[in-house]
């Protein structure tokens, strides 16, 4: 429910209150009716579901990791239909260069004998692109993907070719195969808003999914909303008002999660950088997008708790101290939300 706190920052939004009411309640209908439609595909994932909707209401990108056979390009495929977005595939291999995915420009010759140049656009030119097993990329053809991701643009020559609208990236790792990868460094992971780990469903998932899919018929997506809505629902979800203890909260975890003077002991001993402004604004947008997932007016504290791993999880990196005593990263975040649970 939403918390009094919350009901008081709405009120005192700079908008009417009715009307914005209005507009998340209608939202909230329709994430709905996606959340029914997807959930018709993809079976024993809801929060995996719910946790990729929040970072595409967000407007940023997420990095999926997951074991083989868990359905993350079905969820892609799923999403593009759904959402009426135009998504496409790449599949991520130690040879591929960055022409192949951002595209490149090629000599022609008119019939009057003129020569010119024309830009062939790669598969980045969509609006949900799935990046399969990014880590297995060159440093370099990472970093032409990821600046692509946080510049929406895409420099070829000399010229810039501005992205469609929306634009977004889901990327794939697995976490099993690690030999001949390339691991993405520190400040291309914080281009990510959301680390979604994916895990095995339970069995009564895993049986619907067995029925459901090995039959005559298996069943398909069906469109909801278009990707005009999607832009309209993410400049929504900046206008949604937050309390000021939500806010203190998202400022608590991120700053308490940072090594140095005044430091949880545990962080202190345990890690060995943490996460930057960046994790604050993302933890401010995603809370709010679940808000209105969930079909409630403003965020709360359990928002901030539920997100926070998925938020600071690729954020922060431990040291061979906590790799020896068996600590893991999401144990940190654990005791970092304690105080706000």
């Amino acid at each position: 429910m939403t918390s009094p706190e919350n009901v008081a920052a709405l009120a005192d939004s700079a908008e009417p209150p009715a009307r914005l009411i209005a507009e998340i309640e209608a939202l909230g209908h329709r994430l709905a009716l996606v959340r029914d439609r997807i959930g018709r595909i993809i079976f024993g994932q809801q929060t995996v579901i719910d946790q990729t909707l929040i970072t595409l209401l967000s407007g940023g990108h997420a990095l999926v990791v997951g074991f083989p056979g868990l359905g993350k390009t079905k969820l892609v495929d799923t999403l593009g239909t759904v959402l009426g977005l135009d998504d496409k595939r790449v599949q991520f291999t130690p040879d591929l260069m960055p022409a192949d995915i951002l595209g490149s420009e090629v000599l022609e010759e008119s019939e009057a004998g003129r020569r010119s140049f024309r830009f062939l656009p790669g598969p980045v030119f969509c609006q949900l692109l799935m990046a399969d097993e990014i880590n297995r990329a060159s440093p370099r053809t990472q970093s032409a993907l990821l600046q692509a991701m946080q510049e929406r643009r895409v420099s070829v020559a000399g010229h810039y070719h501005p992205l469609p609208r929306p634009f977004h990236v889901l990327a794939t790792q697995n976490p099993l195969e690690q030999e001949g990868t390339y691991p993405l460094p520190e400040a291309q992971l914080d281009r990510f808003l959301m680390q979604i780990d994916i895990d095995y469903p339970d069995a009564v998932a895993e049986r619907q999914m067995l029925i459901a899919t090995t039959g005559a018929e298996e069943a398909a997506p069906e469109p909801v909303i278009g990707a005009a809505d999607l832009l309209a629902a993410q400049a929504l979800v900046r206008r949604i008002p937050v309390g000021d203890a939500v806010v203190k909260a998202i400022l608590d975890i991120v700053r308490a999660g940072r090594p140095g003077p005044g430091a949880l002991p545990e962080v202190d001993a345990h890690v060995a950088w943490g996460p930057g402004p960046r994790a604050s604004q993302a933890l401010m947008l995603a809370i709010r997008a679940r808000a209105v997932l969930d079909g409630r007016l403003a965020p709360s504290l359990d928002d901030v708790v539920a997100l926070a791993g998925p938020i600071l999880r690729h954020r922060m990196a431990l040291n061979f101290a906590a790799r020896a005593d068996g600590v893991m990263v999401d144990d940190i975040i654990r005791r970092l939300c304690a105080p706000h649970a």
